[in-house]
């Protein structure tokens, strides 16, 4: 089985959320992806990098990490920022809970449904890492695991 990764990092411009949405969706192409896995690591991916972009840099732009591995037939993502932190990780996963009041607060809840597994690392003033897992579905059917 392949393996591969990237990693690149990017200023924390609104306009590269469609940027990270492209170049995770051509990454992951490389396994057995439907297109609805695809559109949802798409989704989960501009979530975590919009996220960079809305909170971790509230009043300047800083830099956003986004790493792609695949390894024994998965997915890993990971998105991470030097920003703000996030203060309390439980209250920022409550569905419709957001810091920005104009927003809808179902970012986390999008990436972790979209998603086989989802870590969140945050520490305040120092930065959060978000860890995403994703297998496609037919070869966790035709490996007898069940979905």
């Amino acid at each position: 089985m392949k393996e591969n990764y990237l990693k690149i990092s990017f200023p924390s411009l609104p306009e590269n959320v469609s940027l990270s949405r492209v170049i995770v969706a051509a990454f992951a192409a490389q396994l057995d992806f439907t297109l609805n896995e695809l559109e949802e690591i798409r989704v989960a991916t501009s979530e975590a990098v919009s996220n960079c972009v809305i909170h971790a840099y509230r009043e300047h732009s800083g830099e956003i990490q986004l790493e792609l591995k695949i390894e024994n037939g998965t997915l890993s993502i990971k998105v991470s920022d030097e920003g703000c932190g996030i203060q309390d990780l439980d209250l920022a996963k409550t569905p419709a809970y957001s810091t920005a009041p104009e927003r809808m607060g179902l970012g986390l809840v999008f990436m972790e449904s979209f998603m086989d597994e989802m870590t969140i690392e945050s520490q305040p003033n120092q930065g959060t890492q978000v860890l995403m897992i994703k297998k496609p579905e037919r070869s966790k059917n035709s490996n007898g695991d069940q979905p």
